[in-house]
């Protein structure tokens, strides 16, 4: 090995000796609109979009909502759906739920609350690729748009996608690649064919006694380019009163409702005027919330809020002379028991 050969694998403590997912700091070249990169692991900057892409609320606006009627299911429409829940419990009878005898089908007012925020975000980081003499799109063809001048192309509105984007003209390619210092292969990583011994005969290293290097593939060389990664995603929060003790809220999760009322812009407003308070409390706190812990870090793209009534009976029924109840929830009329009659158990 000649001088120039051994200058190019002398060891250098500040390049990693496996793997780097990011050049050392001060390795590469900065990029006007990404001076933040500094170089090293776990640096992928957030960007703030300008003041100017995010809507600005109006003061001491707020939305109406339209009177709703309160949903009930009929005897039949309990007895089927309790018998449909029954079928699903092997170690439960269809007898009781056949013959019992129905004392009072109570509909309850449920609403749920829900608010999306729909927003992107971008940050970016150093990647790279092996170099075979492709094209490199450097600061020679022009300047690097910022981030948030980047052209993407939207998902449709309320899809969660991140997309990859190679940011223009912030190719460079650096002479040694900094897994194998520009060999080509790795002497971390012996031939596990002729175990480090390079002999002629050896297929896998062809006789140099060490591993290709899995980083570049023996190009020595690495194109360096800052990646743009554009996130959409829809920030969802929902809301139920809990006005039912014997009712677990959580079954609601799994259900949907008849969403009587849908308000959606590019920003959305506090709503006023509903008979049930909890729920106005609700939507001015969580739009307030919304507001602040996003714009600050992404673009707000559009918001929606909707109600929804979601059905709610409780069925009061006798059987054999005893007291039992169950109830009906969500539009497909699921069935929540904590007490069932004739449940049989295997010894």
């Amino acid at each position: 090995m000649d001088e120039k050969d051994e200058d190019l694998g002398a060891f250098d403590p500040n390049i990693p000796e496996e793997g780097p997912s990011a050049p050392p700091p001060g390795w590469l070249d900065v990029i006007h609109g990404y001076q933040d990169h500094k170089g090293g692991e776990d640096n992928n900057p957030l960007y703030p979009p300008p003041p100017a892409y995010n809507p600005q609320p109006e003061l001491n606006r707020n939305t109406s909502v339209p009177e709703v009627r309160v949903p009930s299911v009929s005897e039949d429409v309990a007895r089927d759906a309790l018998l449909k829940f029954v079928e699903s419990k092997w170690t439960y009878s269809s007898k009781p739920a056949r013959n019992l005898t129905f004392k009072e089908l109570r509909a309850l007012t449920v609403y749920r609350y829900r608010l999306e925020t729909y927003t992107e975000t971008r940050t970016s980081a150093w990647q790279f690729e092996p170099y075979n003499g492709q094209m490199v799109d450097g600061p020679q063809f022009g300047v690097s748009p910022p981030p948030w001048d980047v052209p993407v192309s939207q998902p449709p509105k309320y899809t969660d996608r991140e997309d990859k984007i190679r940011v223009p003209h912030s190719s460079l390619v650096k002479k040694r690649c900094t897994f194998c210092h520009g060999r080509g292969r790795s002497r971390k990583k012996r031939c596990t064919s002729c175990h480090g011994r390079g002999r002629r005969r050896c297929i896998t290293c062809h006789g140099h006694g060490c591993q290709t290097c899995t980083v570049c593939h023996g190009s020595q060389n690495l194109l360096h380019f800052i990646q743009l990664t554009v996130t959409w995603k829809n920030n969802v929060d929902n809301f139920i009163p809990d006005r039912q003790p014997d009712f677990p809220d959580k079954k609601f999760e799994k259900v949907s409702g008849d969403p009587f009322f849908i308000d959606e812009n590019l920003l959305v407003y506090p709503i006023h005027g509903f008979p049930d308070q909890e729920i106005c409390d609700v939507s001015t706190k969580l739009i307030n919330e919304h507001l602040q812990r996003f714009t600050t870090t992404s673009r707000v793209l559009q918001q929606r809020q909707t109600i929804e009534m979601v059905p709610l009976t409780h069925a009061f029924y006798t059987y054999n002379g005893k007291d039992f109840s169950f109830y009906v929830y969500g539009v497909e009329n699921k069935v929540f028991t904590a007490k069932y009659p004739s449940a049989c158990s295997i010894l």
